[in-house]
């Protein structure tokens, strides 16, 4: 095996040169580069092992080893670095390095009765991938892989777990011998594996951390950085074997740990093989055999690249393409995970999508009965309705999924598993503890993953519609950035909170928490207007405030319909997505009593909902007639509330004694960017209310005045420009702290926009004039979106745990899409001005703005000039919106 090797590496069967051997020169000196070895030289094996490259524990080295036998050797002259090995024909001498490696590694055990050893990584244990009762299918011995299968119906969609080489092979002469000429297969795994020599077969292992030995490594990226890392695990285990008399242990019973560890022998790198060997190997003697590795996530959707690679594969094959001979059979496609259900269910079914996109382009025809399973109706989740209502044909599509998902179901169904969690969720008691977090928590996170999956099978089958017939002109992931209102509905999957109950604030599962104590008044108005940081644009009948009580909100009319001001029509806006109540003439919202400095916003655009659920908790406060606990700037009191209303009401009384008051709830969430239709609210508000009197003012208010409220009022600045003209604009520009270019906006990622869009330099121009002018008054509470972008990103270091830098880098991202946002609905406006706006900006942003790339920029939103690498992950869409709605907060209500 040493001289096929040597042979391999050199040149025209020549075998090669040994590479030049790194010695410590103390007392010693280096022979001078030999000729090549003969065949025969016995220390033949000694060529081309090198050490792979490690953090600490695995490090490439240009240390060559050898093991030492007497009658290798003429003699062993030992000075104080290491003994020097002269060969018996004097011809060359190399040194042992022995200490020097194992400095270089990490030792372990699993308990203080078993053998210390060598750890891979220097914290991983190898063990044996698959155990037996894994297979429940029993497959492992007829047909060489664990819990191999067929999915029903008439498509040749197999899927299986891990097998061994040989298994492999068996599996490979099966699918053969039922007559399958062509076979694709995919391993979707996303850890590394790799196969030991053991009992005339390769065993395949994989590294597991002490904690938990039955879990594998994931998250570790695509199939180059996997198959990469194999690689490094092979060599470091050939180095572990030099080390350890060419052996080393391994675990296959991690269960009862009896008669383990076992020792493996290991005497050259032939004895590993990695994935790519196993898999790719058969191309050389199965012409019709393809192999691909498609690392998918052990749970919850896959990521667009994901599917991308699968529809590359798709793209690359002729017999799953348009052009397809009819009257040839479609291939066998093949899919293994680990034990062949999760990963493996999940790309079955994206085959069988697939076939039945192919199947009804070539014959024109639906998929035969066969290949049709009926399963039981559920009620859907109101997320999925959405979506099918929202995508062309959705009820057909979702219907084709459902049904791929029953033809795959025999190892696991996952729509049924987004149900049993949800039952889960919904029956357990709060305080029970599942691997360290609650209950509820363990299994919201289950649901959510579980509902995510069959979102973007939904979503994929929607895409192959359109895609497929068009030879894939756009990739998956270019296909979802042009459809952005995806990942704003994936981010609300959660929709507890509006079935949350009234008393959870009676029974004290929930505090309420007065204004004052959230929102200071920085700009001491109170005192005057009774509301928490009144103030008014320049010259512009724009007003902002904090959420005023009814005595405020009488305040604030009286002084806008006052002789000097003579307002007779008001546009009063609600920016609160959170539950408001007055009770006693103050203003309060529930939080739960663990994170009271955190709102429980109502995810749901809807403003009816959230009223209605404010008349709910008015109604069991007022029913309850208890001492409730609240929370008083730092105090915590108890209160019997007397009077109690909600804002709605208060507006209702108001309406009566002022005939053109105007209130409207548009809920803005708290740091992230306004949603397209909450732009459009805004703007149809505005609009009508312009058209009964021009003259209108416009008041906005949220829980303390300042991000919400000043980016509606940017809002209403900009639209009212576009009405009545822009005025002179002084070239000064309002910068107040350091890094003015940051200040001022001029952020790559912007001017990028800025490029793009039609006189974009003016857009920006406006928009900054516009913040200058909302802002002009605000020193007091330091909010100018444009400084608070930069002064948040920098905050992060400050950071005291990571998962607050997370959230400080994800606010300042947020912050940065809110001010381009801006930008783009100013652009809208000038655009659309000339057929006075009929065409909405959600509508705009899908058909002028998507086309023009501008949610490409907004998939890789990040500051790339500090070329931090942290905010990579927060820079697409899908994630950085997933985020902004995730909650520290326990579940209340049911998962609809």
């Amino acid at each position: 095996m040493a001289e096929s090797k040597q042979r391999r590496k050199g040149s025209g069967g020549t075998p090669s040169s040994p590479p030049r051997t790194c010695l410590w020169s103390m007392g010693t000196t280096a022979s001078a580069v030999p000729p090549p070895l003969s065949p025969a030289s016995p220390l033949e094996g000694v060529h081309g092992n090198g050490m792979a490259d490690s953090r600490q524990s695995l490090s490439m080295s240009s240390f060559q080893t050898v093991n030492i036998h007497s009658n290798k050797a003429k003699s062993i002259i030992t000075n104080k670095v290491a003994p020097v090995v002269i060969t018996y024909n004097c011809r060359q001498e190399f040194q042992i390095h022995d200490d020097i490696l194992k400095i270089n590694y990490k030792v372990g055990r699993i308990s203080d009765n078993m053998p210390e050893h060598y750890l891979v990584q220097g914290e991983y244990f190898m063990v044996q991938d698959v155990y037996s009762k894994a297979d429940v299918l029993s497959t492992t011995g007829s047909y060489g892989a664990p819990n191999f299968r067929k999915a029903r119906g008439s498509y040749p969609l197999y899927g299986m777990g891990q097998p061994s080489l040989n298994g492999f092979k068996h599996v490979l002469q099966r699918l053969q011998a039922q007559g399958h000429e062509e076979v694709i297969f995919l391993c979707v795994r996303e850890e590394p594996v790799v196969f030991l020599h053991k009992d005339g077969d390769f065993v395949p292992y994989t590294p597991r951390r002490k904690e938990n030995l039955h879990e594998n490594l994931h998250g570790l990226g695509s199939e180059e950085l996997v198959e990469g890392l194999e690689l490094t695990i092979r060599k470091e285990l050939h180095d572990f074997a030099k080390l350890s008399e060419s052996a080393f242990y391994v675990y296959s019973d991690i269960e009862y740990f009896k008669d383990e560890p076992q020792k493996v022998t290991i005497t050259c790198e032939e004895d590993i093989h990695v994935t790519e060997e196993v898999y790719k190997r058969p191309m050389f003697t199965a012409p019709h055999y393809r192999y691909y590795r498609l690392p998918l996530p052990m749970e919850g959707a896959p990521l667009e690249d994901d599917f991308d690679a699968f529809v590359s594969i798709l793209r690359e094959s002729p017999s799953l393409s348009l052009g397809k001979d009819p009257s040839r059979p479609l291939p066998a496609l093949l899919f293994s995970c680990q034990v062949g259900v999760g990963r493996t269910n999940l790309a079955m079914i994206l085959g069988t999508l697939a076939m039945n996109r192919l199947r009804c382009m070539s014959s024109k025809e639906p998929p035969s009965a066969e290949d049709i399973a009926a399963s039981e109706p559920k009620p859907l989740f109101r997320v999925i309705q959405t979506l099918i209502s929202k995508l062309p044909d959705g009820q057909q599509i979702m219907e084709e999924v459902d049904q791929a998902i029953d033809l795959c179901s025999e190892m696991h169904n996952i729509k049924e598993a987004i149900y049993e969690n949800k039952s889960k969720l919904e029956g357990l008691g709060e305080d029970y503890q599942i691997q360290g977090s609650s209950t509820k928590d363990y299994f919201l996170h289950g649901t959510m993953r579980s509902l995510e999956r069959y979102f973007y099978l939904i979503v994929f089958n929607a895409y192959l519609h359109e895609q497929y017939p068009l030879a894939f002109v756009s990739s998956f992931s270019q296909w979802m950035c042009g459809r952005a209102w995806l990942y704003r509905l994936l981010s609300c999957m959660d929709l507890s909170e509006l079935s949350a109950p009234a008393d959870l604030v009676t029974r004290g599962a929930r505090v309420l928490v007065a204004d004052e104590y959230l929102a200071p008044d920085v700009l001491s108005t109170v005192k005057e207007m009774k509301v928490a940081n009144f103030r008014r644009v320049p010259k512009m009948p724009v007003y902002g405030m904090a959420q005023p009580t009814a005595e405020a909100t009488d305040a604030v009319l009286a002084h806008l319909t006052d002789q000097k001001r003579q307002h007779s029509h008001v546009l009063w806006v609600n920016l609160q997505e959170e539950l408001v109540l007055e009770g006693n003439g103050q203003v309060f919202t529930p939080r739960e009593p663990t994170v009271l400095d955190q709102a429980i916003p109502v995810p749901s655009c809807d403003a009816l909902q959230i009223e209605k659920l404010e008349t709910s908790l008015k109604e069991e406060v007022l029913r309850a007639q208890k001492w409730l606990e609240v929370t008083l700037e730092q105090d915590k009191q108890m209160r019997l509330f007397k009077s109690c209303q909600s804002v709605q009401e208060v507006f209702g009384r108001l309406r009566s004694s002022n005939q053109g008051l105007v209130y409207k709830r548009i809920p803005l969430p708290e740091c992230s960017t306004p949603r397209e239709e909450d732009f459009d609210k805004l703007m149809e508000a505005m609009k009508s209310s312009l058209g009964d009197d021009s003259r209108a003012a416009f008041v906005f208010n949220c829980s303390n005045g300042k991000g919400r409220t000043t980016t509606a009022m940017v809002i209403a600045v900009l639209t009212l420009w576009h009405f009545n003209g822009f005025p002179e604009f002084s070239d000064e520009e309002i910068v107040s702290v350091p890094d003015a270019k940051y200040t001022k906006g001029e952020f790559e990622v912007v001017m990028q926009l800025v490029r793009l869009l039609p006189d974009g330099h003016r857009m920006k121009r406006e928009v900054d004039m516009a913040l200058d002018s909302v802002s002009e008054t605000m020193t007091p509470m330091h909010y100018h979106l444009r400084e608070i972008i930069i002064c948040t990103y920098r905050q992060m270091k400050n950071g005291k745990t990571e998962k607050d830098s997370e959230q400080l880098l994800l606010r300042s991202l947020q912050y940065l899409e809110r001010y381009m946002y801006l930008i783009l609905f100013n652009t809208y406006l000038h655009l659309e001005k000339k057929d006075s706006w009929q065409r909405s900006f959600t509508v705009w942003m899908e058909q002028v703005a998507a086309r023009a790339g501008v949610y490409d920029i907004f998939n890789q939103l990040r500051f790339s000039e500090f070329g931090s690498p942290r905010d990579a992950a927060l820079a697409g869409l899908r994630r950085r919106w997933q985020q902004q709605n995730v909650q520290s907060l326990p579940l209340r209500g049911e998962f609809i």
